[in-house]
This record gives structure tokens, sequence and C-alpha cells, in this order.
């Protein structure tokens, strides 16, 4: 029996699995946030072929959604694949695409157990107060106008 031969279930198997890989990796793509990063963290789990998926999307050209959604699977990765995870990110601070250094920063700071600053992109729309600034109006400066004179009936 040869190494390459394959029982008919494990052929199946790969099949699945394939298939699996490619739904994740477009949901990870997906510009729904929550969607992306709960792909991000199932292919935390996936070994090898989630670490080449997670890879690609933080240093491909994708949107920012996907790429923080990679950076939150690379660090959600476990055992001997958490090495590797960190050496990604790690590459990911000396990239020219500001997203994918500020998405790697902020993982590999949350990985040091430290509480990652929040810049003013993060703040952007998540408030639900807005701040009430005084609207002054446009006047032209008052010239020295006559006082009004009162009717004289007193």
């Amino acid at each position: 029996m040869e190494l390459d031969e394959k029982k008919p279930g494990e052929v199946e198997k790969d099949a699945e699995a394939i298939e699996r890989l490619r739904q994740l990796r477009e949901k990870l793509l997906s510009d729904n946030i929550s969607t992306a990063r709960v792909a991000g963290h199932n292919l935390s789990w996936m070994q090898e072929d989630g670490l080449a998926i997670l890879k690609e999307a933080l240093f491909g050209d994708y949107s920012r959604d996907a790429k923080k959604a990679a950076a939150y699977g690379l660090r959600s990765m476990h055992g001997r694949m958490k090495k590797l995870a960190t050496e990604v990110l790690k590459q990911g601070l000396e990239h020219r695409d500001r997203t994918t250094r500020d998405a790697c920063a902020k993982s590999l700071a949350i990985m040091k157990g430290e509480v990652p600053r929040k810049t003013n992109a993060d703040k952007k729309g998540k408030s639900g107060k807005f701040k009430i600034r005084e609207v002054r109006a446009k006047r032209s400066p008052r010239t020295q106008s006559p006082r009004r004179k009162r009717p004289s009936g007193r």
C-alpha cells in the first residue's frame, strides 16, 4: 500500500474540509465585522490552512474589517500555531498598509496583556451621544446706531 492512496472516506473528508475552508474564507472577507470575526476565530482552529488564509487576508488588498478579523483570528491561535501567528503579526508591523500595521500592533498588544489605546479612528461612530456645540450666527459688526427713543408719554 502506497502513502498516496486514500480511503474513500478520507477523500470525502478532504473535499468537505476544502469546502469548509472556502466558506470560512468567504465569511472572513465579508463586510459584516461580526461574521468576519467569527470566521477568523474558526480559522484559528484550522492549523496551517487557517494560518494561510488569515495571513492572506491580513497582507492582501482587502477591507479594514477583513484585516481586523484576520488579526483577531491570528491572536486566537492555539498550541504550536500561536508562535507562528505571533511571527505573522510581527511581520505585519513593517507592512506598507497602515490598516495592517494598526491591526497587528493592536493584536500584539492584546496578546501581551496590554490595553491598547484608542485612536480617533476607533472612536468614530461608536458614541451614542453627540457633543453639543454652540453655533454662532454670522453677523456683521454692529455700527453705532442711535438708541431708540421711547415715546414720551409719561
